[in-house]
């Protein structure tokens, strides 16, 4: 093993990657660096995504938030050296390879790599475009050559050891001949402290009470690995700068769908917009008794505060802003506080504006047919986003299964997020479905609410119809296809079924809530081998989009300032 030493950080400095592959140096060890090896066509991979600037009006922070905010930001930028390093050690030895090379591949290949924060290519299947090495299934969280099969097997037979090591927020490393959960605070201990240190200052700056305890409680948990009571204090803040930092989805763990990755978004909160949709949290009680499943496998027994913000973004780094970037999220994860306190769901406005207007649309004529294309809207497209996240909190969360106590994510291991996303796809349409019909949305929605919806499926079938989260996009195109809520017209083009689409939605919603009721891993993999592959028509219809952006290229200004 060879640790990076001074001289590399020294080059990296020149690449723009300095600070987070100097923390390498003192914070992990990497294998030899692989021979460089650039894909011939990165300027065109390059060229997928738009360059946009994101920017937010910062009029109503004061002097003291102001101040607050540049920490936070700082904070925030600690976070991509961590979230690097999650992905495992190959992407230092890549980083340095790029920084000392030359040639016309190099510029984009640099570009290229700070889109996607590492070597391997997120639209790709994670394939390498530096390099040769593959992206290992775990990424940095577990050993190399440990298997799945290997891990459980430990696990049935060291059963005191199972909570460490299937938590969020621990990496696995051998030792000697067994297994060891290592706490995050460990791990990335010095990067934590630093991160830290500015959420601290931060609130000894903020005017805000709910702002100065997250922040405490979460600079506090960065050093305990104990994450349950910054969250509740995230769940509680109401306050003008908006921020999440902290480890939360496990899309990167491929191996087995437990680790957390770092992530942060600085946003300004909209006070006026969260206001208009905060209605909508008042009737999830009345959602969840909407779902057509059984009521014994409803959960009535999540908080139901769900707060509701709509923000501007102003900075985001680690898993936010890595690849394909999110126009929402809904957090916490973690069962414990979302049963406490519900979860809140976060639309970023300027993110979802920019990709209406970039993407959405041209895709929507290009694939749907003239009549469709004219009725997709932004307000559609916003409301489905929203409806998406509040369903996330909805259906089941724990289960027993077997007589054991557990919850859909443990048993769906790295399935789950893929199902997840796809339930909260459709159970998004279903809810507004419902709430038109309760005459608790405007009836005019409705028109525009399937193509839009639709045009959104091709949207994020292009960030991958071969691999994981893809084949949850598939299966929804191929169900409604097959129920005959989608038809295809002489030109390839998709046109919606208005009279078939609400029951073939409300079917294939009951099978995706039962295979997560059932904790049902062998069914969940059988659906999607079934429906998640893409059909010729959809390929082709995805081959006319190909000179389209695939995603933003975001940079933000106001940060760095």
């Amino acid at each position: 093993m060879t640790m990076f030493r001074g001289g590399v950080c020294g080059l990296l400095a020149l690449a723009g990657f300095a600070t987070w592959a100097c923390t390498a140096e003192r914070e992990t060890t990497a294998t030899s660096a692989p021979a460089l090896v650039i894909a011939p066509d990165v300027e065109a991979r390059l060229a997928q995504f738009a360059r946009v600037e994101i920017t937010a009006d910062l009029a109503a922070l004061s002097a003291a938030e102001r101040a607050a905010l540049a920490e936070i930001i700082a904070a925030a930028r600690v976070i991509d050296e961590i979230f690097r390093l999650q992905q495992g050690s190959h992407v230092a030895s890549s980083a340095a390879a790029l920084a000392a090379a030359a040639g016309p591949l190099v510029a984009p290949a640099r570009e290229y790599f700070r889109i996607m924060q590492g070597p391997w290519d997120r639209l790709d299947g994670d394939r390498p475009f530096v390099g040769t090495v593959e992206k290992p299934a775990g990424a940095g969280f577990y050993p190399e050559d440990l298997t799945r099969e290997e891990l459980e097997l430990w696990i049935a037979a060291h059963p005191a050891d199972e909570a460490a090591l299937r938590s969020d927020f621990t990496v696995i490393r051998r030792a000697g001949e067994g297994l060891a959960a290592i706490p995050y605070s460990l791990v990335h201990g010095g990067a934590l402290a630093r991160a830290a240190a500015h959420l601290r200052a931060a609130a000894e700056l903020t005017e805000d009470e709910t702002l100065r305890r997250f922040l405490l409680t979460r600079a506090d948990a960065f050093a305990s690995n104990d994450y349950v009571e910054s969250d509740v204090a995230w769940m509680d803040l109401d306050a003008v700068i908006d921020p999440t930092i902290g480890p939360y989805e496990t899309y990167e763990d491929k191996l087995m769908g437990f680790k957390a990755s770092f992530e942060a978004y600085v946003a300004v909160n909209l006070p006026a917009e969260s206001a208009q949709l905060g209605r909508y949290k008042q009737r999830l009680p009345w959602l969840e008794r909407n779902l057509p499943i059984p009521d014994e496998h409803k959960n009535f027994k999540r908080g139901t505060e769900s707060p509701i913000r709509v923000v501007d973004v102003v900075y985001a780094s680690g898993d936010a802003n890595a690849g394909v970037k999110a126009v929402a999220y809904n957090l916490p994860n973690l069962e414990v506080v979302r049963e406490l306190k519900g979860s809140k769901k976060v639309l970023m406005r300027n993110i979802l504006r920019a990709k209406y207007d970039a993407m959405l649309l041209p895709i929507a004529q290009r694939v749907l047919t003239a009549e469709d294309a004219a009725r997709v809207s932004f307000e559609a497209f916003f409301d489905e986003v929203l409806h998406h996240e509040l369903s996330h909190g909805l259906g089941p969360g724990t289960l027993t299964v077997d007589g054991r106590s557990t919850d859909v994510r443990t048993e769906l291991k790295e399935l789950y997020s893929t199902l997840e996303e796809a339930k909260s796809d459709v159970m998004g349409v279903y809810n507004i479905l419902a709430l038109i019909e309760a005459g608790e949305m405007p009836a005019e929605l409705r028109a525009a609410l399937d193509p839009t919806y639709v045009a959104g499926l091709f949207r994020s079938a292009r960030f991958g119809v071969h691999e994981a989260h893809g084949q949850g996009v598939i299966a929804q195109f191929n169900y409604l296809m097959e129920r005959g809520a989608l038809a295809l017209d002489a030109e390839g083009r998709f046109a919606t079924v208005p009279a078939a689409f609400p029951g073939a939605l409300r079917d294939l919603l009951r099978e995706m809530l039962m295979l997560q009721a059932r904790g049902d891993y062998a069914g969940t993999q059988a659906f999607l081998d079934r429906y998640g592959r893409p059909s010729p028509p959809m390929l082709a219809a995805i081959d006319r989009l190909k000179d389209l952006p695939v995603d933003l290229d975001t940079h933000f200004p106001l940060a760095a300032r």
